[in-house]
């Protein structure tokens, strides 16, 4: 299978990306930076740069030919204000919907935030509940799309520890925290799972195994 993973030199991306090609899958990761790209190879991606916040539907779509599915999880990162919380993690994310519909791809993953469904509590930082509601925005646009097999997943709180390979997954699962390294797996999971598209799922750490908890989740 060909992966294109957008925000590839994320955390997340390049968990996922390690995960992918080691069970022979072929993955690509676009990235804004071409210093990015050693981080990428040692990842087992071929690194592909383009910025999405200045490419044309058209420019991203000739990275997408040939996939078999794409994961958006791209953001803004760290430090970044409002404005690019507005031009990555919702207009960014809704140039990738619309370039993997033109390059004829349907399966398609988002790497959301838990709560962005919901308008962000008074007393919520500005910044951050701005970066909730451009994640809210971008799910939105890509649950109306009938061109996409899409699945959205929103994990807890991320945290650095070592992956456990077992989850909570399900379409609310209350608060809690989540490893990247867990997030990774169950990404690689439900790329394998078409029975989990059409769905938005929550995603904390747990006691279910990961391809259990993606089994389950596609069978509800």
């Amino acid at each position: 299978m060909r992966i294109v993973i957008a925000g590839g030199h994320g955390q997340i991306a390049l968990r996922l990306e390690r995960l992918l090609h080691a069970r022979g899958d072929e993955v690509a990761g676009i990235v804004r930076r071409p210093e990015q790209a050693g981080d990428l190879l040692a990842a087992g991606a071929e690194p592909v740069v383009c910025d999405l916040e200045s490419a044309s539907v058209g420019d991203v779509a000739r990275h997408l030919e040939g996939a078999d599915a794409a994961v958006f999880a791209a953001g803004a990162g760290p430090g970044s204000g409002a404005a690019r919380k507005d031009t990555v993690d919702r207009g960014a994310a809704t140039l990738f919907a619309d370039a993997t519909e033109a390059a004829g791809v349907r399966r398609f993953v988002v790497v959301s935030s838990m709560g962005a469904d919901r308008e962000p509590p008074k007393g919520t930082d500005p910044v951050f509940a701005a970066y909730l509601r451009a994640k809210g925005a971008a799910d939105a646009d890509v649950r109306a799309r009938a061109g996409l097999d899409w699945t959205i997943l929103r994990p807890g709180r991320l945290t650095d520890d070592p992956g456990v390979g077992q989850v909570t997954l399900a379409d609310a699962t209350g608060r809690g925290a989540v490893s990247r390294d867990d997030v990774a797996a169950v990404l690689a999971a439900l790329l394998d799972e078409p029975g989990t598209a059409g769905r938005t799922l929550e995603l904390i750490g747990g006691d279910v195994p990961v391809a259990d908890a993606v089994r389950n989740a596609a069978s509800h």
